[in-house]
């Protein structure tokens, strides 16, 4: 996200927000594992608009989803309506943990867009995968977080196309 932090002191982070911000919002402990996600699966994503010029996306299974939902809310069964909102609300307090977090680390104050929830694995445009933190349940239900950065060309520069939009 910034070039004060090395990409190892970044995955760091990100893991620790994951995996209490997980625990504390949907009483689900998640651990990092190389077993992708299933099929089914619901993406949230955000990008960041200020103070640092990449996105965060998670990728999860939706059964996984489901069972933090339920969890979180206190009720045996969750609309579709209602996973969406616990999704996005979710990945809005991660976001605001690894903001809070970057902050602490760089010095760089950050802002963040509004959570999108998609059904299925959704990829943003113009943007490449920095790297991926996996994780899996005590259910082998799965997810996964991924740090996008804008597209780069072949000698490590920026393109054109972002360069437009200030990153």
């Amino acid at each position: 996200m910034n070039t004060a932090l090395s990409k190892e002191e970044l995955q760091k982070i990100l893991d620790q927000a994951v995996q209490d911000v997980t625990e504390r919002t949907a009483g689900v402990c998640l651990h990092q594992d190389t077993q992708s996600p299933g099929e089914d699966l619901c993406t949230v994503q955000i990008t960041f608009d200020r103070g640092f010029h990449t996105s965060l996306t998670l990728c999860a299974d939706t059964g996984l989803l489901y069972r933090m939902a339920k969890n979180s809310f206190h009720e045996e069964s969750v609309s579709p309506e209602d996973l969406e909102e616990f999704s996005k609300e979710y990945f809005n307090v991660l976001c605001g943990r690894i903001a809070g977090a970057m902050f602490r680390a760089t010095q760089v104050p950050a802002h963040f867009s509004p959570p999108v929830f998609y059904r299925g694995r959704y990829e943003p445009e113009g943007r490449e995968i920095q790297f991926m933190l996996t994780y899996s349940d005590e259910h082998c239900q799965g997810a996964q977080l991924i740090h996008h950065v804008p597209y780069s060309d072949e000698d490590g520069n920026i393109s054109d196309k972002d360069e437009e939009k200030g990153v």
